[in-house]
């Protein structure tokens, strides 16, 4: 699976032009929060005939990282990337693989240094879900948007979070069905998935 890093990386810039222009503020400075995550959610799929539509749940640990700019430790903003590993299994079609899954978006947010408490919203501008192939079938979904938003509690270096994630997967490509080999991409078949991930990352003001 190929990930393109101009995809995550342009954004980037964008929102780095004007607030670098404030780098010389006070309290304005730059901040990187790795994680680790764990994902728990359902999926849906609009499968073509002579498949079903059907659903499936989703759920596995993976790692991410936001990287971006802070203004008195109260605001922040920057980009949010996501890879992980999660269990794909979607019982109508009988599919139960090991998956590859990364998503990256713009995230903003606010927190209060004293209590600890924080809150962001993120919009997720691209994806993909590529499954392993099982049971004669192989797909992988791309073009995904959509939104996450979360709440931690940060104590120290270390902040205990919960998000709740909404993606739609607007492009499948249909890698093997049976024993023939594919590649088609059908772009009608909508594949989306609504999940709680649960994290533990570690903000650094840089």
């Amino acid at each position: 699976m190929k990930f393109n890093i101009r995809s995550f990386a342009l954004p980037l810039l964008v929102l780095a032009g004007p607030l670098s222009a404030l780098a010389e503020s006070d309290g304005l400075g730059l901040f990187v929060e790795p994680m680790a995550t764990y994902e728990l959610g359902s999926t849906s799929t609009n499968y073509p005939s002579p498949l079903r539509s059907s659903s499936g749940n989703i759920d596995g640990l993976g790692i991410g990282a936001r990287v971006g700019f802070h203004f008195s430790e109260a605001l922040f903003a920057g980009g949010d990337l996501r890879y992980s590993m999660p269990r794909f299994d979607d019982s109508s079609v009988n599919y139960n693989a090991k998956a590859v899954s990364t998503n990256w978006g713009l995230v903003v947010g606010m927190q209060m240094p004293t209590l600890g408490l924080r809150v962001w919203g993120t919009y997720l501008l691209g994806g993909e879900l590529n499954p392993e192939a099982n049971s004669g079938l192989d797909v992988k979904f791309s073009r995904a948007q959509g939104y996450r938003v979360g709440a931690g509690f940060r104590v120290t270096a270390i902040s205990l979070n919960l998000e709740y994630q909404v993606l739609r997967y607007d492009s499948t490509t249909l890698e093997q069905i049976g024993p023939f080999a594919s590649g088609a991409t059908l772009d009608g078949v909508v594949h989306e998935n609504k999940s709680w991930l649960a994290s533990v990352s570690f903000p650094l003001e840089l």
